[in-house]
């Protein structure tokens, strides 16, 4: 069945094509139904005033405020030389705080005519901080008059309570409020994707009645209402979709793989200088009994930051070897890859030296294959692929290349689930005779009710225990703008480290060479006439290369300094991360790119630089990095955000937790879903609009129940055309390949 015609009409032929452009550009919103979904962020009341002491930085935003003050200023500028530029300062307030306008050049007349104090109008624009003070540059505005003229808008913006929509520069909320007002009546045709015995069993409002009170409101009980019916609509038909997902999954074939009693995983296991925490010998079993099935393993394996998660994942690959498979390991970069594969081949010794002289009665090859290899060292690895010799493979996305032939793929780890694209893993996934079980691990602790959204047609695997011998992790904030002896101490402990006998980590949040050099954009907004800043959160984020410099030169002078980052050449950043593992380097400067999986325990402390510039998870993966050995590690996180910022707030959370899981419920508090549903990898739009994945975790945990018997009932939902009309309209093509987890 197709969608109703009305809510498939294309917005340029109800909105004209100008603000349609504007819409499909910045928004996403193609369609009059996709207008209908775009849902107000909040709500104002005429009476009311917004609350400007919570504004977010770098956000559009709107805001209803009454003029307190009004001034012009004269100042002499390089397009003005003698005093003729003009500047308009607008005070705004709300009785919980003030908030500052500014408005340049040629267009302060109209700001200065209009704005007067007293007046109540609503305000769009970016928030931004201008001598240490929260500003909205040149914002549009939209007065709140009280003549008919005015009456008649403030209508529009349903009476009494007024819709403030998620916005663009281009495009402000109260002419989205018209745009949508324009296409309401069309709701009455939306087709209702919840079964009837749902919706009445959960007193539900219709899919209709809930777009006309989501968007024009009465009462507040009235935005309730919508908003109840809406989270259904959205966590059941997601869940559906994931219901369907594990339902297809089930009716594909594999070759079930046990391991042999005596076999390679047994050799293995009698060499391991240690005995697997409890959570590792019980995630193992969970896999080991997947492995066993005649459908494709789907297991989403999430363990802390060092919980011994390459150990399951390797302890599973020689199970499939074992059973005659092969068994491949998919790594996000090189280095990580080249990282695997060394810790792999130490693992397991002779084990590991299949054909060789000298090697094991059971072992089996390890090869490595990288985009970077040479011809001949490639040519060598696709033999052995092909023959089969190589039972486990590690490598990064070259393996999907065409040319890689596989002799009986058993089974596809994927490192690092959310660097690696759909089409990659399905890729992949098709070099198998029929489709190999598939293991993917992530250290970035997920929620139960995000993996249930997002990884919801793949069974989760928790490691939750540290392996015995791991340290603690001291974290602390170094406020370097309040206190600068912090910053110096800071230094003087990573010295005493370097003189115990141990290495560390520096990282920026930059590399530092022409291809990042923010000095471009700077001149650039100096060109186009706006103020500079000299405000700490406006210079640009500190740079691998200077920073490695200073530090060589002034508190670090005489230790042996390197730098790592993701532009070098791959040989030459294996032979400085070989450095660095053999202690030739004391300190190491560098971005990111040792967020994941680099193993050095020898190194005890890590310096990151501007550590507000980056979300808690990776601060998260990056501190564990450090105290993989004996020695308890250090963890400094350097910043000059002031110190009742969110910014300083998120890193104090790191600082006092090494949770993970606690970390990442604050993460998502503190970002919106739609970055945790991956907008950047499916690059379609977060199909959440009014589910919040923390909060609403009762929702998503019945819906996941309701769609999981709907679809056992009726897999092809024959029987509810209205829901699947829905399912084809979220998972248009890229959504449908994002849910593609596996």
């Amino acid at each position: 069945m197709d969608l109703v015609p009305a809510l498939q009409e294309p917005l340029k032929k109800v909105l004209g094509p100008a603000t349609a452009k504007v819409m499909a550009e910045h928004l996403g919103l193609h369609t009059v139904g996709d207008l209908l979904h775009h849902y107000p962020r909040r709500y104002e009341e005429r009476g009311q005033l917004t609350h400007l002491a919570d504004l977010p930085m770098d956000e559009h935003v709107t805001v209803v405020a009454q003029v307190a003050d009004a001034r012009l200023h004269t100042f002499a500028s390089s397009k003005a030389p003698r005093g003729k530029g003009q500047r308009l300062e607008v005070t705004i307030t709300d009785g919980s705080g003030r908030l500052q306008l500014v408005f340049f050049g040629n267009g302060v007349h109209k700001p200065h005519k209009e704005l007067l104090p007293g007046t109540r109008a609503m305000f769009a624009g970016k928030v931004s901080v201008f001598n240490r003070r929260l500003q909205l540059a040149h914002p549009a505005y939209e007065l709140l008059r009280g003549d008919t003229e005015g009456e008649e808008t403030v209508e529009s913006w349903a009476g009494a309570l007024i819709p403030l929509y998620p916005a663009t520069a281009k495009l402000e909320s109260w002419k989205l409020a018209k745009a949508i007002q324009t296409v309401l009546p069309s709701a009455q045709e939306a087709v209702d994707p919840l079964p009837d015995s749902l919706r009445e069993g959960r007193g539900l409002v219709s899919l209709p009645e809930a777009l006309l009170k989501i968007h024009r409101p009465h009462t507040k009980a009235d935005i309730e209402d919508a908003r109840a019916r809406l989270k259904w609509d959205e966590a059941f038909v997601l869940q559906v979709a994931l219901a369907r997902r594990r339902h297809a999954e089930t009716q594909l074939p594999a070759v079930p793989r046990k391991p042999g009693p005596d076999g390679l995983l047994t050799a293995f296991d009698d060499r391991l200088p240690f005995t697997l925490t409890d959570g590792q010998q019980r995630v193992s079993r969970e896999i080991f009994d997947d492995l066993a099935t005649d459908h494709p393993m789907h297991r989403l394996l999430q363990g802390e930051v060092g919980s011994g998660k390459t150990l399951v994942a390797l302890r599973a690959m020689l199970a499939v070897v074992d059973s005659g498979g092969q068994a491949v390991m998919l790594a996000p970069t090189e280095v990580l890859a080249q990282q695997h594969h060394r810790s792999v081949v130490e693992m397991m010794g002779e084990l590991a030296e299949g054909g060789m002289l000298g090697g094991a009665e059971h072992a089996t090859k390890v090869v490595l294959l990288t985009g970077s290899m040479g011809a001949a060292a490639r040519r060598h690895a696709l033999l052995d692929l092909a023959t089969g010799e190589a039972g486990i493979v590690i490598g990064t996305h070259a393996l999907i290349e065409d040319k890689v032939q596989f002799h009986d793929l058993g089974l596809v780890v994927v490192d690092e689930q959310h660097r690696f694209g759909v089409e990659q893993r399905d890729a992949l996934r098709g070099k198998g005779k029929q489709p190999p079980h598939l293991l993917v691990m992530t250290a970035t602790p997920i929620p139960r009710t995000v993996a249930m959204t997002v990884f919801g047609d793949l069974e989760t695997s928790v490691l939750d225990q540290l392996p015995a011998g791991r340290s603690p992790i001291a974290s602390h904030v170094v406020p370097a703008a309040d206190k600068p002896h912090f910053l110096a101490r800071a230094w003087e402990r990573v010295r005493e480290e370097v003189s115990n006998g141990h290495q560390a980590y520096v990282v920026c949040p930059r590399i530092g060479d022409e291809d990042d050099d923010p000095k471009k954009g700077a001149k650039k907004k100096a060109a186009q006439g706006e103020p500079p800043e000299g405000d700490a959160e406006k210079r640009p984020p500190l740079a691998v290369l200077d920073v490695a410099e200073q530090l060589a030169k002034g508190p670090l002078q005489g230790l042996k300094v390197e730098v790592l980052h993701g532009r070098m050449q791959p040989d030459d950043k294996d032979a400085v991360m070989r450095r660095f593992a053999a202690g030739e380097t004391d300190v190491l400067v560098a971005t990111t790119v040792i967020e994941v999986g680099v193993n050095v325990p020898n190194a005890t402390a890590m310096v990151i630089m501007d550590a507000d510039r980056f979300g808690v998870s990776q601060l998260h993966q990056l501190r564990g990095r450090v105290g993989r050995g004996s020695a308890p590690g250090l963890c400094l996180l350097v910043s000059e955000a002031h110190e009742a910022s969110p910014a300083r707030a998120r890193l104090s959370a790191v600082a006092a937790t090494l949770d993970g899981f606690e970390l990442s419920r604050i993460d998502l508090e503190q970002r919106r879903e739609g970055d945790v549903l991956g907008q950047a990898q499916s690059g379609a739009r977060t199909s959440l609009r009014v589910l919040a994945v923390i909060e609403d975790e009762e929702i998503i945990a019945e819906a996941r129940q309701e769609a999981a018997a709907v679809v056992a009932a009726d897999p092809e939902l024959t029987g509810l055309p209205g829901l699947r009309t829905a399912l084809e309209a979220l998972l248009d093509d890229e959504r449908e390949q994002y849910l593609e987890k596996g």
